[in-house]
């Protein structure tokens, strides 16, 4: 319906143009909006407003000629002029139910498209150090970078989901050291307990594995223990190996799945990290100071210069990371998304930076970042800040078993990333309509059970009577439940294009909410078989929305609740 208008007032600035009315150079990018209040139509444009100065006339004058001059259409029952010059449209009820058939004819396709045309782009998302279960930020990490994957999937792109993460350095060495601690026998509290050693209860099950020869398989490595507490290599190898395995479990457990695992240690390996140093050195943005080896990330907007090597020999982490996305963009990826915590926004400058030094023909603002705000998780109004599990903090594990996937998924994107999030364990857990996630799948329920109702009255739905009777809905709630199902293309495509999955989660809200007023307006089992199977193909429509919706984010369409 929004394109059929954009196309009649498109109409209507040719005749204008024709007419001498408009200047003939003017190409105005012509916005149409869903109204607030239906009682001024279903969609209006403030076009009128913003071609009045350039086209010398008053707003409301110009709105006249635009009416006057749109093209016939049965699509729309009546235009208004409202306010200044805003121009509200009434949709003709037989144009707005053919939402309903195209929603049945595409089912699990609608709202899918090939804008991305099968373009490449690399998602990097958790990219957590194998020291210890995933916390709660990584999960909002990974529920928003997989809705991320499933939107830009959704309108066409060729996605890689990648995670990255250090097998090396000093956690990993205090990851070690902590393991060799218990595998001794010795406890956080005694006083040759590592300085910087990890105290969880995870560390425990380690050793034990280690001690016994067990065998782990995480997606990446299989590492079987030697059992030896004294060979720290062995140790770390197996400590590393365990932990990324439990890792996999609590991604696994949470829906999300990587197609490259990417480790920091092939950098250093395969010589990445001394080319890129090589390469910044002859392209004359580095200097030497106190013994240390700087690039002038200053040239590249950086608020200061960057240490690269440091005097010791040893490189800063920011070395690494351009290393890094350098090797993203030698593969092929030209569109590469970063969702980390807002802990790297002081990343964000000096990566770019650093891949602009390499004059390597990277555009400047890449790579794209989504950085997500911190999680404080409440039960009964009180911040819940430790894990039996990991000792220190609360782990995405401890929320997917307290209120289930579905919930801990939905709560974790259904919000801006960069806003703090307060997760309610008490709501997650409730089955009430304030309960997001129970409001959205307690809708498609509904549907289910009104199908499975007729079905069991001997009124099976018809969908050729059904398809052919679509006019007949034209009671209020049932367009405006209608004009909410002809959205849901434009917000897939605008999400993705934003990075902004919260978008389709408030999305499916306001859609369960046009269907929860709709159902409780007009009733759908009336003895009236045509205007019935109309009513019972808007109600399955809605359906294959929200869990077409509900696919987008990761999360269930429960048939029954």
């Amino acid at each position: 319906m929004k394109e059929t208008i954009v196309t009649l007032l498109e109409g209507a600035l040719d005749t204008l143009k024709q007419q001498d009315l408009l200047p003939a150079d003017i190409a105005p990018t012509i916005k149409v909006d869903p109204t607030k209040d239906k009682a001024h139509g279903d969609y209006a444009t403030n076009l009128a407003l913003m071609l009045a100065k350039p086209a010398g006339r008053k707003p409301r004058e110009l709105a006249e000629a635009l009416v006057a001059a749109l093209p016939e259409s049965d699509a729309v029952s009546q235009v208004e002029i409202a306010g200044p010059g805003f121009i509200n449209f009434f949709a003709a009820t037989d144009a707005a139910a053919q939402v309903v058939r195209q929603v049945l004819d595409a089912g699990d396709a609608f709202g899918r498209s090939l804008i991305g045309q099968g373009q490449k782009v690399q998602v990097e998302f958790v990219s957590a150090n194998p020291t210890g279960p995933l916390h709660v930020g990584h999960g909002r990490g990974a529920a928003i970078g997989d809705c991320i994957c499933r939107l830009l999937e959704a309108v066409g792109y060729d996605v890689t989901r990648e995670f990255y993460y250090n097998d090396a350095g000093a956690q990993i060495s205090n990851l070690a050291l902590s393991v060799q601690a218990r595998a001794k026998g010795l406890d956080p509290d005694d006083p040759s307990w590592p300085a910087d050693g990890y105290r969880g209860g995870y560390i425990i099950d380690v050793a034990n594995s280690y001690l016994a020869g067990e065998t782990v398989h995480a997606d990446d490595r299989h590492v079987t223990g030697q059992g030896d507490p004294e060979d720290l290599e062995a140790i770390q190898e197996f400590a590393v190996a365990y932990l990324r395995r439990e890792q996999d479990l609590d991604l696994k457990a949470f829906g999300v799945h990587f197609d490259v695992y990417f480790l920091e240690s092939s950098l250093y390996r395969e010589g990445k990290v001394e080319a890129t140093v090589e390469r910044l050195i002859e392209k004359g943005h580095t200097y030497e100071e106190d013994g240390a080896l700087w690039l002038r990330t200053t040239d590249f907007g950086d608020d200061k210069d960057r240490v690269m090597r440091k005097t010791d020999g040893g490189y800063t982490y920011f070395l690494p990371d351009v290393a890094y996305h350098l090797d993203k963009w030698q593969r092929g990826f030209t569109t590469v998304i970063n969702e980390q915590g807002a802990d790297h926004h002081s990343t964000v400058t000096r990566v770019r930076a650093g891949l602009q030094a390499l004059e390597a023909g990277i555009p400047q603002g890449w790579p794209d970042y989504v950085l997500h705000q911190m999680v404080m998780v409440t039960r009964s109004g009180v911040e819940v800040k430790l894990s039996k599990r990991a000792g220190s903090y609360v782990t995405v594990r401890d929320l997917i078993d307290e209120v289930g996937r579905d919930a801990t998924r939905f709560f974790l994107a259904a919000r801006r990333a960069d806003s703090q999030l307060t997760f309610d364990i008490d709501l997650a857990r409730s089955q009430s309509n304030d309960n997001p996630v129970y409001y959205v799948q307690y809708a498609h329920a509904r549907v289910c059970s009104v199908m499975r109702r007729a079905e069991a009255d001997g009124l099976a739905f018809d969908h050729a009577l059904a398809t052919a009777s679509l006019g007949r809905l034209a009671e209020d709630q049932e367009k405006a439940l209608m004009n909410r199902l002809a959205r849901y293309p434009e917000v897939v495509e605008h999400a993705a294009a934003s990075r902004e999955p919260q978008q389709v989660a408030q999305y499916l809200l306001d859609l369960a909410a046009d269907f929860h007023t709709c159902y409780n307006a007009v009733k759908v089992m009336v003895e009236d078989d045509a205007l019935r199977n109309a009513r019972l193909a808007l109600g399955l429509a809605t359906r294959q929305v929200l869990r077409n919706g509900l696919d987008l984010m990761g999360v269930r369409a429960p048939e029954e609740m």
